[in-house]
């Protein structure tokens, strides 16, 4: 037997899976103040992204998510998006990731299939959603996002 292949049995010094969240948790541990976001003239670092993400993952944990609930989001590049990321998954719950562009009667139909308790939605696409909720059988938690990067209508900002 090759002696570079002996006692390599997996263990926490060689072996560790690499998935979004331990990325977080080690970025956040070994480059804490390396910018992770920027959103206009927003910036944050990794630690403090990783802290956002832990407190939505405990908010949603503590009265909506369980392992395996879906959480729909209708965000676009904006650091919500970002945090649902990773706080969704450090729920157990599963990320659901609606396209900005789709109408009503889709997002309903993908509301209802995905069975999804919470929404996590952008103000800017208020309207949509609110058509969308109102066909889908599903009831979720609506969660509404203000980016305050934008200035919205007074049609989108009536969620």
């Amino acid at each position: 037997m090759n002696p570079f292949e002996q006692h390599l049995d997996r263990n926490a010094a060689n072996y560790q899976p690499l998935t979004p969240l331990t990325f977080l948790a080690r970025t956040a541990e070994v480059w804490p103040g390396q910018t992770a976001v920027v959103h206009g003239n927003v910036s944050y670092d990794y630690r403090t992204l990783y802290k956002r993400a832990r407190r939505l993952a405990s908010a949603l944990a503590q009265k909506y998510v369980a392992a395996g609930d879906t959480v729909s989001v209708m965000l676009p590049n904006v650091p919500a998006m970002v945090e649902a990321h990773f706080g969704v998954p450090m729920t157990g719950g599963i990320l659901h990731a609606i396209n900005t562009r789709l109408d009503a009667e889709i997002i309903a139909f993908q509301l209802d299939h995905a069975n999804a308790k919470v929404v996590i939605v952008d103000q800017e696409f208020a309207p949509v959603m609110t058509r969308a909720l109102e066909l889908a059988k599903v009831t979720p938690f609506v969660i509404n996002y203000a980016d305050h990067q934008v200035e919205l209508t007074n049609e989108a900002a009536s969620f």
